[in-house]
């Protein structure tokens, strides 16, 4: 967490948190919700604008990587100042990039050594690694399967609907915070 935000938070202590105003989609991709966006349905609901806007504005998509982290509860946020903005997610906390070596790395760009491969219903790959469960990006997914061919990796099916109990996260802080 950057110094500045633990000053903030040490400065002033009772800022209520924020809940519904930020997501993460499934390939690591930042959003924006403001109160329009909220007003069209959840981020998840598949309604056109619900998830706001992309966020493009390097240097914050740094500062938010950089103090994004979870409560206890399992919910996500980033560390703003002295308020936590809860991260309504799409599928999972991490999004992972594998590369071609078989190295594996966050959406956030820290490096992780993967545990486990899982697959859904639905044949998307989750990777559990030493700083949680996330989701391959898609563009990621040869990669993943080259690993699975070479024996790396041995998958286990599961439904993607278990995952955040099973794996101690909570996709959507806001709907939970009602």
């Amino acid at each position: 967490m950057d110094d500045i935000v633990k000053q903030a938070m040490a400065k002033w202590p009772n800022v209520p948190n924020c809940f519904g105003w930020l997501g993460l989609d499934a390939r690591g991709n930042w959003y924006m919700r403001d109160d329009q966006a909220q007003a069209l349905g959840g981020f998840t609901s598949g309604v056109e604008g619900a998830k706001g806007q992309l966020l493009q504005h390097e240097k914050l998509i740094a500062f938010i990587e950089r103090n994004y982290e979870a409560d206890d509860a399992g919910r996500w946020f980033f560390q703003n100042g002295p308020q936590r903005v809860y991260v309504e997610l799409e599928a999972a906390p991490w999004v992972w990039r594998v590369h071609e070596n078989g190295l594996v790395h966050s959406h956030t760009g820290q490096s992780v050594q993967v545990q486990q491969a899982l697959t859904d219903e639905s044949g998307r790959v989750f990777l559990v690694t030493d700083k949680g469960l996330g989701l391959v990006h898609t563009q990621d997914v040869l990669h993943a399967a080259e690993a699975v061919e070479r024996g790396d990796w041995m998958p286990e099916s599961v439904q993607a609907g278990d995952l955040p109990v099973r794996y101690g996260y909570v996709l959507s802080p806001e709907a939970e915070s009602r």
